[in-house]
């Protein structure tokens, strides 16, 4: 399915009958906070292949997170395109790739543009053999590979900026979204049964004995090694994947398996935006959007596009308005069945400042970005410009660090 396509079925998606028609179809088992395990294919997700031995180099010297994470051996802080430290990849003995990374890339100024879910693909030692008695043949000329989920709606334009940047590096930059699909497991019943990365219903599976990690991830995946993940933003978020498109991942029970629009209310409750329209592409501030609490931003790697404005933001601590999670009532502190519409800003009618503007709506829950002063007074006074009648509860995530909010409070109650 084409870019285009995919982003005007999201938008009539979006549209004020959807909502009203999602919001009175609860999901499966009830209410969502009791829910789970669900799935979801990511229809909004589309998958990017970087192939080449430049390519942590590469993507190093771009994204916000340290991608070195993902190589099988160190190369120099900074790695950008004028190092001139060849990136040579090693075999991965202990039959384990890496989780995978989330990162942005930013503008030059610093502000955000895309985001990208960074996956290490296990290589032919971490797969069973064709007979499933032990691991694969090493084939040390397998070019080094990295996959990456992003968003969709924008996928040629990113491909465009990242072959911009690309200049004499040897790495291949490909659409792989008609092979690939982007998975989603999520619901509070996961999250509190499982308490590491690996799911334990693949936890006996291999040859030899105890837990065999080539095993484990032929058990979660496929026979080409797939394998599901903890979300590297937040484990209430569950577990993503990469999967092939032909085929349904591991563990997705037919039952269970729901449209999007549950993990996008999933993710609203929480406060936690995904995509280059629910963070505004180049005009967010990456730390006022908590890319920082998402695990997106890496503070020691070296220099990458759109650092400095980052490292002064960060270091300077002084943050005036953060993305919240947003409900949508009455008067009467009814949750609303209209839709509220994105960009639609948010104001204090006593007074009729502006404090925020709505960045995502689904039925009555969205997402916005609010001045923490009175976000965190919890003013019944907020509402929706123009429609006095609806009004804005602004709510502070439980996930959130204390230092994030600490200071405003303590100057809200000397106030």
């Amino acid at each position: 399915m084409s870019p285009l396509r995919i982003h005007a079925r999201l938008r009539a998606a979006l549209s004020a009958s959807f909502l009203r028609r999602c919001h009175s179809q609860p999901p499966p088992g009830g209410r969502l906070d009791e829910a789970g395990p669900l799935a979801c294919r990511l229809d909004s997700r589309s998958v990017v292949r970087f192939r080449g031995p430049d390519t942590v180099k590469f993507l190093q010297g771009l994204l916000t997170n340290d991608v070195r994470r993902l190589a099988a051996q160190d190369i120099p802080a900074g790695g950008g395109s004028d190092s001139q430290t060849s990136y040579v990849p090693t075999p991965n003995l202990n039959h384990r790739n890496p989780p995978p990374l989330y990162a942005a890339l930013l503008t030059p100024q610093g502000r955000f543009l895309y985001d990208l879910f960074l996956y290490r693909p296990p290589g032919a030692n971490e797969k069973l053999n064709r007979s499933g008695s032990g691991p694969g043949s090493d084939d040390s000329e397998e070019p080094f590979t990295l996959f990456a989920d992003v968003d969709a709606a924008v996928v040629d334009e990113l491909l465009h900026c990242f072959k911009k940047y690309r200049l004499r590096s040897k790495v291949e930059i490909d659409n792989v979204a008609k092979e690939f699909s982007c998975w989603q497991r999520f619901g509070n019943n996961l999250c509190s049964e499982i308490p590491s990365a690996d799911e334990p219903e693949a936890a006996s599976v291999g040859w030899g004995q105890g837990i065999d990690n080539a095993g484990v991830s032929a058990a979660q995946g496929n026979d080409v090694g797939w394998r599901w993940f903890r979300d590297p933003r937040l484990d209430c978020l569950g577990f993503r994947g990469i999967f092939p498109t032909n085929s349904t991942p591991p563990l997705v029970e037919a039952d269970k398996e729901v449209n999007e629009q549950h993990y996008l209310l999933w993710r609203f409750q929480k406060g936690i935006p995904e995509g280059s329209t629910e963070i505004p592409k180049g005009e967010a501030v990456p730390l006022e959007y908590n890319l920082v609490g998402l695990n997106a931003i890496s503070f020691d790697k070296g220099c990458y596009v759109g650092q400095e404005l980052v490292a002064r933001t960060h270091h300077r601590g002084v943050i005036r308005k953060r993305l919240f999670p947003l409900k949508f009532v009455n008067d009467n502190g009814e949750e609303l069945q209209q839709s509220v519409s994105p960009n639609s800003e948010i104001v204090d009618c006593t007074s009729n400042k502006k404090v925020g503007n709505v960045t995502a709506a689904l039925g009555c829950h969205g997402m916005g970005s609010v001045r923490l002063e009175e976000a965190l007074k919890k003013s019944p006074n907020l509402s929706i410009k123009d429609k006095e009648e609806v009004r804005v509860r602004a709510i502070k995530p439980d996930w959130w660090p204390v230092e994030w909010t600490q200071l405003e409070e303590q100057q809200i109650m000397a106030a």
